[in-house]
């Protein structure tokens, strides 16, 4: 089913070869660093959601954000879904369940040319921090943090 949506056009070019990013995500199920989920509307899958521990791998680009700090990636597998709004939706409602966990700071970090995604990562309260260079790429590094939504942010 993932290996389905990677190969989506509107998913694949904001990810690198299906089949590495497969081996990857098999590698998460066991991994202590990395949450793999898959998010059901109506009880049908449409969309991978994993959450990363920037602090548990060796030279994470990450690292340098507060601990405690979590990143989130989300890809919604279905093209008749994407551009809606349940990309905004599913970060809020995930995002909540962490800040409700205790976590301080959500972080994800899209594409630069991934505009779509970043108007929708802002929708749910995400907010640029900077611009980074990794072994991820090019990335827009956004955040939110577990008071902002009372904040009005």
């Amino acid at each position: 089913m993932i290996a389905g949506w990677l190969g989506e056009p509107e998913v694949a070019q904001w990810w690198g070869d299906a089949e590495k990013e497969i081996a990857e995500i098999r590698e998460h199920i066991d991994s202590v660093s990395v949450e793999p989920l898959i998010v059901e509307l109506y009880g049908k899958p449409i969309a991978y959601l994993q959450s990363y521990d920037p602090h548990l791998e060796d030279d994470h680009p990450y690292a340098d954000q507060p601990f405690g700090t979590l990143g989130i990636d989300l890809s919604i597998g279905l093209p008749d879904l994407i551009g809606i709004g349940h990309g905004s939706a599913i970060l809020r409602q995930f995002v909540e369940e962490l800040f409700e966990e205790g976590v301080p700071r959500v972080i994800i970090d899209p594409d630069p040319a991934n505009l779509r995604a970043i108007r929708a990562y802002e929708k749910a309260g995400f907010r640029t921090m900077d611009r980074r260079h990794s072994v991820y790429g090019d990335v827009v590094l956004m955040a939110i943090d577990s008071g902002d939504e009372e904040e009005g942010q």
